[in-house]
């Protein structure tokens, strides 16, 4: 199953905007995404099922970026 990134919002709607994927896309070797993606020439066309894969390993436990400060 392949998507392009056009038709990712309207299979996953409300969870994905094509901007987010874009970016997403663009830091694919950071965070781990280039396992969901192929090029055919100038088209990038995403795997679905790794994508679902990609989003349930993508735990928040791992996020090592800045957090919400406490508000107690």
């Amino acid at each position: 199953r392949w998507a392009t990134v056009k038709m990712m919002p309207e299979i996953y709607p409300g969870i994905v905007t094509e901007s987010g994927l874009r970016w997403t896309i663009f830091n694919e070797f950071q965070n781990g995404f280039h396992q969901c993606v192929r090029r055919m020439g100038g088209k990038v066309l995403i795997d679905l099922d790794e994508f679902e894969t990609w989003v349930d390993s993508s735990k928040r436990e791992s996020y090592s970026g800045p957090r919400r400060p406490s508000w107690k």
